[in-house]
């Protein structure tokens, strides 16, 4: 095999890399007996603002019919679940037929203080799924006082959502290797790359329709509001992960009259930039892979024992993916194992601490044996592949179609090109190929997607007047950094910032006492704390 060839080979599978050129997901999507209930009824006077344009009065005055859930649910008569329609386009909501929410109840065990709405983050995780599967994540202080409520928003799931490619298109835009990859330049690779996400964007606007337009998450923050006042509360109680507290943080600031008791953990800094945010989390994997590479060394059966440290388990890992590159193993289901999915399955582990040993293993097999199986596993788990090919939901479809119109577009190719440097600057693994490539582009990751942001400023968010709230981090979140959180509770002005000393993504599931109790009693009896910042975990 030529040099060339070898270079080229690299970087195709270092480009395949999803989260080199756009956003990463950030969110928690990865990782019940019924009594009565003694909710206060409340009048419509105190449910709808009476300023509230009435060509939106139907929507809001709409009953909820409660039911047995879908099939599909699989979930057992204790769920109930609900469709509400909301106008597609909120500023103008005779412009189209009215768009399908898909709502998941799980009665309160208890008396129930009325909903506690939550979303598992992404953009693109499904809030059925999140209730249906893991009621246990909320504790039983939680389950006995609040109907679990939640819905796939607006794009995603359930409701009317964004649709693109079939299973075999999805695979092929995920894991596709071109065949002719030892005769591609660079130039030529990154130009494939290109074609990839011009087909993709048209593909889901073919068969998404109007609504790819209208997926944003301040039209997510306006359906949230009128499920708040279908299911009878005066004020939002909503519990928000990752990106769900980006949904969160916009509701407090555009209704702060509404806010009833709110925590945003995982927490998103609004004011961020699509850039930033992707040297903020290349920073934050950085140093959780870093993290987990010390914690094996010091184990036993490390794949990495006698390397020379962190930073030679850093350099031996590059060089398996030079070598997967440069050969392109097949998997034994046929696709083809690039750097690209061992660095998704990097990512994937670094989301939750307990999941590193999985990736030893990963790493463990292939170095044995060349069984890429759990390398694909723990990249699958991230899209949500299932063994038989299947994608379970439409996450990543929908987490590229809120992105696109979430961020503010970037045009400069000069500054793009300096972006691409600053990123490549704080990544952990890369090589002189993928380098060239993204010296090569100067496009952002947005710019090949049809529908076209409206977005124009990234403001900060105030709240003000808003109840008391809490801001929830981990101080070693690889996916929503620290400061973030530190950010998004000085813009709120009744944040209460709540930081969890440890790893991982998500506070509130790191079984530590004291950032639960503070959590519970504060959704429960609306106990704020003292402090401005309050610190949990540790040593």
């Amino acid at each position: 095999m030529s040099r060339a060839t070898r270079r080229t080979r690299r970087l195709l599978g270092a480009i395949s890399l999803t989260a080199v050129s756009t956003l990463l997901l950030s969110g928690c999507v990865l990782i019940q007996e019924l009594q009565g209930t003694t909710k206060q009824q409340h009048s419509p006077e105190e449910l709808i603002d009476a300023d509230l344009d009435p060509s939106l009065r139907e929507f809001y005055e709409q009953d909820l019919e409660w039911g047995a859930c879908p099939e599909e649910y699989a979930v057992d008569d204790k769920f109930e679940c609900a469709t509400a329609k909301a106008p597609m386009v909120w500023d103008d909501p005779d412009a189209h037929d009215p768009i399908e929410l898909a709502l998941i109840k799980l009665p309160a065990k208890g008396d129930s203080q009325g909903a506690l709405f939550s979303n598992p983050g992404g953009p693109g995780g499904s809030g059925i799924d999140f209730v249906a599967q893991t009621p246990g994540f909320f504790s039983t202080k939680l389950r006995e006082n609040f109907d679990l409520v939640s819905w796939d928003p607006r794009g995603v799931g359930a409701s009317s959502a964004v649709k693109c490619y079939d299973d075999a298109g999805t695979d092929e835009y995920f894991y596709g290797v071109p065949e002719n990859a030892a005769e591609m330049s660079v130039e030529e690779l990154v130009e494939y790359q290109r074609n990839k996400e011009i087909q993709y964007g048209a593909a889901c606007l073919k068969n998404t329709g109007p609504l790819l337009e209208y997926v944003d998450t301040q039209s997510t923050v306006r359906d949230l509001d009128l499920l708040r006042a279908l299911v009878g509360d005066p004020k939002l109680n909503y519990f928000g992960l990752s990106y769900g507290s980006d949904i969160g943080a916009h509701y407090i600031d555009t209704f702060p009259e509404r806010v009833g008791r709110i925590t945003l953990d995982g927490a998103v800094d609004p004011t961020v930039q699509g850039h930033e945010v992707a040297i903020d989390q290349q920073k934050g994997f950085a140093e959780s892979t870093r993290a987990y590479l010390k914690d094996c060394l010091g184990s036993e059966q490390c794949p990495f024992e006698g390397v020379g440290g962190v930073d030679g388990a850093v350099l031996q890992i590059q060089k398996l993916m030079n070598d997967v590159d440069a050969t392109l193993p097949k998997h034994t289901d046929g696709r083809v194992l690039t750097s690209g999915v061992m660095q998704q399955a990097i990512i994937t582990a670094m989301y939750d601490e307990s999941s590193w040993s999985i990736l030893s293993q990963a790493f463990t097999q292939w170095k044995q044996n060349k069984d890429a199986s759990t390398f694909f596993l723990l990249s699958d788990v991230y899209y949500g592949r299932d063994t038989e090919g299947h994608y379970g939901s439409n996450m990543f479809d929908a987490f590229t179609a809120i992105n696109c119109l979430d961020t503010m577009p970037e045009t400069d190719p000069q500054k793009i090109r300096e972006q691409n440097k600053q990123l490549l600057d704080v990544m952990l693994f890369k090589n002189e190929q993928l380098v060239a490539a993204m010296e090569e582009s100067s496009e952002a990751s947005c710019a090949n997607w049809p529908v076209k942001s409206r977005v124009e400023s990234m403001d900060p968010v105030s709240g003000a007047g808003a109840d008391p709230v809490l801001v929830v981090a981990t101080s070693n979140d690889p996916a929503t950094p620290l400061v973030w959180a530190e950010a998004l509770a000085e813009q709120l002005e009744s944040a209460t910032l709540v930081v969890y000393e440890g790893e991982g993504h998500i506070a509130y599931d790191e079984d530590d006492q004291c950032t639960v109790d503070t959590i519970d009693s504060y959704f429960v009896d609306g106990t704020v704390p003292d402090e401005e910042r309050v610190t949990c975990g540790g040593s």
